[in-house]
Formats: C-alpha cells, structure tokens, sequence
C-alpha cells in the first residue's frame, strides 16, 4: 500500500511541521526563526536559518566517514573515456578549485556565469560557487552569442568559467569564439574568465582577463590550498536559471540556499526512493533545470552516486548507449525526457539492444520534461520490465510538481498522467475567471499559494516582473501557465502550454523570441512562429513571414535566410528548420495573429472558424503554405 494518501494529509493538516520535520535531513549552521514567512510580500522558506548548499552535498558526507563512497561517474559516450569520483575526491576538486576562484576575487554574493559542457568540471563548478556564497548561472553550453550576452547583462556576474570546447556527434564545437562574441557586445564586462583546456581544442586566452583552469587549480593544490564553506542565508540565492530562448530581456528564476536543499533531499527519498550509495542518472543536460536538481543537488545532498553523460540517445554510437551505461555503472533510477525513448524506439522499435546487457540494477524509470504519451510509456515498460514514472514540473519549481511516488509506495498508473499532486502542491484547475472547475474540465493549472520549498522565490532583481509573470492573472494562486484537467481520483492531465512558449525535446522555447528574431530581417514586415506537433520531439517550431511591399527576391532564399538568422541569434536548440512566405498572416479585427488556428491547421485537428477572424480566406492560404512544406496534409 502507498503511503502517499496519509502523507500529503499529513501536509495540508500542518504545512510548517511537516516541511520542519523533512528539514531535520539537512543540517543548518543556525535555525530557522520561522519555517514559512512573507518577507518584502512575498514567500520565503525558513527565514533566520543559515546554511551552506555545498557542505551538505559533499562535506557532510565525508565527516560521516563515507568519503570513500563514490560520488560523481563521467561517462564520454563520444570521447569513450570515463572517470570516477569518490566522495572526498570531489571535496579536494570542489575546495581546491573554490580557493583558486577566491585568488581571483570570488566573493559571497557574487554572480559567477558557467558555460559548460557535459564534463566533471561543470559539477566542480557549480559546488565551488557554491561553496562561496557566489551565485551561479548556467548557460546551455554552446549557445548563441546573442543570447548569451543578454544572460550577462542581466546576471552581471564577476567572472564566467567556460571550457574550450564541448562535444556533438561527428564534431567538436569551440567555445571560447562564441564567448568572446557575448563578452564584445555585452554592455556588462566580466573581471575575470577561467577556461578549462580539453585535448580536442586548445583555446587562446587573452592576457590579463583569461585564466588557464588546470594552472590556477594547480597553484592552489601546489600550496596545498582549499577554502572552507562560507555561511550564508538559508533566503539566499543559490543560483539563476534563464527561462527559454527569448531574445528580449531575460527571466532569471532565482533559487534559494535553504528550501532547495529540503524539498530536493526529501524527494530523493520519497519520489525516486534512491538510498545513500546508489547511483542515479539522470541523463540531461546542467544547463537545464534537471542538471541542476538531478544530476548536481539532489543525488549527492542524499549520499547517492550521480552520472555526467556526455552523448546522446542514439549515434554514440548506437541505440545501445543508455543500456551499456546502466550496465557499466549499476543505475538503480534513470531519470530523462520522453523525446530520448521516442528516439530509441525509433531506432530499435523491437529493444534489440537491451538484451545486449545486464540491466538488472535498474528499478525504475523516471520521466519529464515535455508530455510523456502513453505509446512510448507502455512501450518501455514491455521493453524495460521496470515502473515507468511519468512526473510533472517546471523550471520555476525545481523538483515534482506531480509525480507517482515511488518512495511512498507506487500508485495506479494512468497513462497519460504525471499522477497526483506533491506534498506542498495544493493544484485547482481554474476558469478564466479563476473560480475552480469540476473534474475532466479542461482550464489552467494553479498552484495555491504559498508555493512549497525550492519554488522560485522571485526573479531576478524583478520582483515586480515575478508578480506580473506568475502571480497576477489568479490572485492567491501561482499560474504554472499550462492547460489541463484533473479527473475524479486527483490525477492530473498536463494538456497544452497557455502562453507562447513551446516545448522541443524538453526545451522550453519563446516562439515570441524566434518570431523577434524573424522580424529583423530586412525583407520581412511581419512573423508568426507556432509550435506543431513532433512525434519525436513533442513541438518542432515553423515560422510564417510576410514579405515587405515591392520585394523581388524569390522566397525560398529569404526563407533560407530566416532559418539561418534563428540559428545563428539563438541557436541551434531552437530547432526551427521550416519558414514559408505567405501574403498575409490569419488575424482578428482587433489585430491579434490567430496562432492557435494556424497551428490546429497543421496539426489536422478540428476547428471552428474564430468569429472575430478578419478574413476568413486567410486560412485557406495557411494551408495551402503549410501543404507546400509537406504540413498538416
């Protein structure tokens, strides 16, 4: 029998109590005054306490005695090379590499960028600042310029740690370029850079403002050199994480020091059911949200043993890679997004390969990121024999929203369903005029307020824009921005996004961002970008431009131009890879795109002409564009 029932009763009864007793797994260099408090009008978890995120992750573990117990696996499904990390080994990297940091002026409190890929020294890093009371923001390894500029005029940080390169199937991508591109045209200039030298590129570093990583490391080994952790405010941040791929002024959701680390610890246990000593994978990427719960805090806040995976589903080399891994390294919990079984199954409908190893240690398979549809849930359960777990959540949040717990004991599976709501989720399913709707009634997904721990507090230095973005619309509520239903049980159903941001491969994308970036080129008067349906992905995004009067070009060039310009000012996660011209864009009188029109015309759903629509005509034209590109025919 679960325990979930009693356990989420246990919550609603007494909110404080419970989250003070799951805070008794962390330790706290001063406690809290009070476990829930409104501080500047807005909710903070356990105000007064003090505490230090790093220490709890690697310190603690080794004063327990267990610093032999291993901690970090990296796996190179590229490169072929691994290498492992036991507890008090990654203390020496983390503290050793922290006291460099501080010969360089790092201080508590302030912003550190890391542009990173998938190796043992992104996870150095992130403790490292960590460990000072510095506040880190990961950006998405390799991304655009541009977008990468704007991350560092909003976060302002001291110094970015960056590698020479980062690695893609069939080629290696140069960092340190695409670094100095953002920090030429960033308004904000940086002190200090520190580079991490990898053998496939050796990056030139400018004199005075560039630092070889493994040369100030060295000196400070060399000295026997570490720093210990500083104190800071449980209220405190502990990192900023962008949202989406928007052009225009980024959204830093802020996380905090203290109810991050409780909220984390107690879903290891509760959610993942993952004990100190075993090892948890989840297989994405720091720059994402689940690197940094997943792959960073949560496994080893719990003692567990965590994988960097450098590589991808399929092509390194084979649809194989995820079975090999479990088996090389005992996986107890794989934890990735449905778009890399859609691509798996593609590639080996029949799970030829995993019979080829011995993946007897996994217990269980997690899922998120992006709609989990049933045909690729019942396809690995068949194929894995193991509870698949379909679970919801959001940048914003940083852990479950919705999950099956299987600490608790599983529940039913409905498929389709991220299950029911976490202890400290109290989800309605509102009307537009917020009043709550009966159950199998489609509306927006909200959160009752106050928002449970590791919830973002607030954006960065934007507390206003955080009310407007999130707490506005339904006042007393926090809109999670996505449609759906809840049925008779309790389960949710996770529909559709409610704004303009779409969801390729478990990328959260601005379509406003693309349609921004369309907009700037010179033949183009105006731009629609949708997100349609993607068997593989979930939502591929495609792009409709409306010429300026008197241009001659043809239009497949301009169209050629629009799918570069994305590329090349956001990058290629955007994945916008079709653009039409059409002579005008399906609008109301008023003046709004008809964006969910277009979009039911691609994706052959049924629909009913808007009446507010300015020509009706317009639609036949969409379709017509979108058949010319192999759409919605």
């Amino acid at each position: 029998m679960s325990r979930y029932y009693e356990t989420y009763t246990s919550w609603k009864q007494d909110p404080e109590g419970f989250w003070a007793g799951a805070a008794r797994a962390i330790d706290w260099v001063k406690p809290w005054e009070k476990v829930q408090a409104q501080v500047d009008g807005l909710d903070r978890w356990f105000v007064g306490a003090e505490c230090n995120t790093c220490w709890n992750a690697v310190d603690r573990h080794v004063k327990a005695g267990h610093g032999d117990r291993l901690a970090v696996i990296y796996d190179s499904a590229i490169t072929g090379k691994s290498a492992r990390f036991t507890y008090r080994e990654l203390l020496d990297e983390v503290a050793t590499l922290a006291a460099a940091l501080e010969d360089l002026g790092l201080r508590k409190g302030d912003r550190v960028i890391l542009y990173m890929p998938m190796i043992p020294e992104a996870v150095f890093a992130m403790l490292a600042c960590a460990r000072l009371g510095a506040i880190h923001s990961v950006v998405f390894g390799g991304f655009a310029p541009p977008e990468l500029a704007t991350r560092i005029n909003d976060a302002k940080p001291k110094m970015i740690l960056s590698a020479s390169c980062g690695l893609e199937p069939g080629r290696v991508i140069s960092y340190k370029p695409l670094l100095d591109q953002a920090l030429d045209v960033a308004a904000h200039k940086v002190e200090a850079c520190v580079i991490f030298q990898r053998e496939q590129v050796s990056a030139e570093l400018k004199e005075g403002r560039d630092h070889d990583w493994g040369a100030i490391t060295g000196v400070a080994r060399g000295q026997g050199r570490t720093t210990d952790c500083v104190t800071v405010k449980a209220t405190d941040p502990l990192y900023i994480l962008y949202t989406s791929g928007t052009t225009g002024q980024p959204k830093g959701v802020v996380r905090d020091n203290g109810g991050h680390m409780v909220a984390l610890q107690w879903s290891m246990e509760n959610i993942y059911d993952i004990r100190p000593g075993e090892v948890f994978w989840a297989a994405s990427d720091v720059g994402w949200v689940v690197g940094h719960s997943y792959i960073v805090y949560a496994p080893l806040l719990q003692g567990a043993a965590t994988i960097v995976f450098e590589g991808k589903p399929v092509g390194t080399p084979d649809p194989g890679t995820f079975w090999r891994i479990v088996s090389d390294h005992g996986v107890t919990a794989l934890f990735t997004a449905p778009t890399a079984f859609r691509a798996i199954k593609k590639e080996d409908p029949e799970g030829t390969y995993i019979g080829k190893y011995d993946i007897k240690s996994l217990r269980t398979l997690f899922l998120a990121g992006e709609r989990a549809d049933p045909d690729t849930v019942k396809w690995a359960e068949d194929k894995l024999k193991v509870p698949v777990v379909d679970h919801w959540w959001q940048t914003e949040t940083g852990w479950s929203i919705a999950a099956n717990p299987v600490g608790l004991g599983l529940l039913p599976v409905k498929h389709g369903s991220p299950t029911v709501a976490m202890p400290g989720y109290a989800i309605e399913v509102l009307d537009e005029g917020g009043h709550p709707l009966p159950p199998g009634r489609l509306g927006s997904i909200c959160v009752k307020l106050p928002l449970p721990p590791s919830c973002l507090p607030t954006l960065w230095n934007n507390d206003e824009r955080f009310r407007k973005s999130y707490l506005s619309h339904f006042p007393g509520y926090y809109e999670t921005a996505d449609a759906g239903y809840m049925d008779e049980d309790g389960y949710l159903y996770i529909m559709a996004r409610t704004d303009d941001i779409i969801n390729v491969a478990g990328h959260r994308l601005s379509t406003g961002g693309m349609e921004e970036v369309l907009a700037g080129h010179p033949n183009v008067a105006e731009t629609a970008v949708i997100g349609i349906a993607d068997e593989l992905k979930g939502q591929v995004p495609v792009g409709f431009v409306v010429l300026k009067a008197g241009v001659a070009r043809m239009a497949a060039e301009i169209e050629k131009e629009c799918v570069a310009r994305v590329r090349e000012k956001i990058g290629a996660v955007a994945a916008l890879k079709t653009v039409a011209v059409v002579p005008r864009l399906p609008k109301t009188r008023s003046g709004k795109i008809l964006r969910a029109t277009m979009r039911k015309i691609a994706d052959r759903e049924e629909f009913k002409t808007p009446a507010t629509i300015d020509d009706p005509a317009i639609l036949d034209e969409i379709r017509a564009a979108l058949a010319a590109k192999g759409i919605g025919v």
